[in-house]
């Protein structure tokens, strides 16, 4: 009888994790270190690679170690932590050499798993669709907390861009002015949130993770993202940003 409990008990807990992601990622998101310092440097992409490791039950992430640190590598560890407890809970199977695949080793941006979430324009958009493991929207009335989050400060994409990788936390009014909230690696400070008027946001792209078991597809994603390579030394904009995201403008 206490086996037939513990499997119903472990079934609950799978199922809860399937129904929800988006808290998965919260959890991930909380139990991140704090502040660290924010640079983008050598020295931050070298303690980036230095906090994740491939073992026996997948991978383990010393966030901790991972300081200073930069957006996308923020961002990038709260998503590997969040397919480390699926897979833990039985709800992801990804074989070592797929785990490998997902290490943030130095990439150029468009190439492999870590250059598409690294790369200018939206890399993480981008990689959801491709794989077909999320869903891609700009509409801040469909988003909710747990979300990732391109932040596009000006309306430039590519070569000119100013963006951020963030996880979105939600929205509020600060002294009758809309906000909204999220987490990620901030100036100056590094890991912690952050409330910006929204009027300063440009654009935005969410992704939110719901297909995750289609993350065994990677090994057949092409070496490299022959647009988001080029978007280091070109102008795209954000209409074909969309496009190439299935995000509806």
């Amino acid at each position: 009888m206490w086996k037939f409990l513990v499997s119903l008990l472990l079934s609950s807990v799978v199922a809860g994790l399937a129904a929800d992601p988006n808290e998965i990622v919260l959890r991930q998101v909380a139990k991140m270190p704090g502040a660290g310092g924010y640079a983008t440097t050598r020295e931050a992409h070298d303690a980036l690679k230095s906090s994740a490791q491939i073992g026996p039950a997948g991978v383990t992430i010393r966030a901790e170690l991972a300081k200073p640190s930069y957006c996308s590598g923020a961002t990038y560890l709260v998503f590997l932590k969040t397919l480390g407890e699926l897979q833990r809970a039985g709800s992801l199977q990804l074989t070592e050499s797929q785990w490998q695949a997902l290490l943030p080793e130095s990439l150029p941006d468009g190439h492999g798993i870590w250059g598409r979430w690294n790369a200018n324009g939206p890399g993480t958009a981008r990689l959801f669709y491709e794989l077909g493991i999320g869903k891609n929207f700009t509409s801040f009335d469909e988003a909710r907390p747990g979300d990732f989050m391109k932040i596009f400060w000006t309306d430039a994409v590519g070569k000119l861009e100013r963006g951020h990788s963030v996880v979105f936390l939600g929205t509020g009014v600060v002294d009758g002015v809309d906000h909204v909230r999220f987490w990620s690696s901030n100036k100056p400070g590094g890991y912690g949130e952050k409330s910006v008027a929204r009027s300063k946001i440009a654009k935005v792209i969410f992704s939110r993770l719901e297909n995750w078991k289609n993350l065994t597809r990677l090994n057949q994603l092409p070496q490299s993202d022959a647009y988001l390579a080029g978007l280091l030394k070109k102008e795209s904009s954000f209409a074909e940003a969309c496009r190439m995201t299935g995000a509806k403008p």
